[in-house]
């Protein structure tokens, strides 16, 4: 029997702890199943195309909140501007520029996670933890009154090897809760997906990323 989009959020959401939010990643997903899983009480999903994040935010209910979870491109800013609740992979200050201007533009205060590089591999986006400190630390960062930072993101690297990640968890714990301590509006920490989110939660994680094992297995697009 094949398990359904219901009982896997289910099965999920019965492991969290009451602090940690699920973004549901329905990339390449159809709508008829984003329909399932908000069906079954899901409002928080992530998307990596800011075209497809759109088309679906034009046809489900507005009540959901929308994350961009992918690499962000300066000039796909515009398009989401009016409605994206929490935009993931901060990881330049011209980025966190252009999210300013577009979000001034609806009268908004985006929020924002500073992606900061955590993996090993050479894939992998974000910010070395020196540039997050000077950016969090800039006057220039400061004069931005339509951006707002809440936090931080970091993928680990794509591994089985459980020390490894481990550590990479681990090291930005600590570097989100130093810099916590500083700056009052970090209260997000998002890390961990499908494979690595357990260990995540309990490296303090406040946010995890599950797309496979709600929906199955990715539909890849050409």
């Amino acid at each position: 029997m094949i398990t359904g989009i219901k009982e896997n959020l289910q099965k999920i959401k019965s492991t969290l702890p009451e602090s940690v939010t699920l973004v549901a990643v329905s990339k390449t997903k159809p709508i008829t199943d984003l329909q399932e899983a908000y069906d079954a009480g899901q409002r928080v999903f992530g998307e990596n195309k800011t075209q497809e994040m759109v088309a679906k935010y034009d046809e489900l209910p507005k009540d959901i909140k929308w994350h961009m979870i992918g690499h962000l491109q300066r000039n796909k800013v515009k398009y989401m501007a009016h409605f994206v609740d929490l935009i993931h992979g901060v990881d330049s200050f011209k980025t966190l520029k252009e999210i300013n201007k577009q979000a001034k533009k609806h009268n908004r205060v985006i929020n924002c996670l500073l992606q900061a590089r955590i993996a090993k591999e050479d894939t992998k986006f974000g910010l070395p933890f020196t540039d997050i400190e000077d950016i969090l630390a800039s006057d220039e960062f400061k004069e931005l009154e339509n951006v707002k930072i809440v936090g931080l993101m970091g993928m680990a690297t794509f591994t089985d090897n459980q020390k490894q990640l481990q550590d990479e968890f681990s090291s930005l714990a600590s570097f989100f809760n130093k810099n916590q301590e500083k700056y009052s509006d970090l209260s997000i920490l998002s890390m961990g997906m499908s494979g690595d989110y357990k260990l995540a939660i309990k490296n303090g994680s406040t946010m995890v990323r599950i797309g496979s094992s709600i929906f199955g297995v990715r539909n890849y697009i050409a």
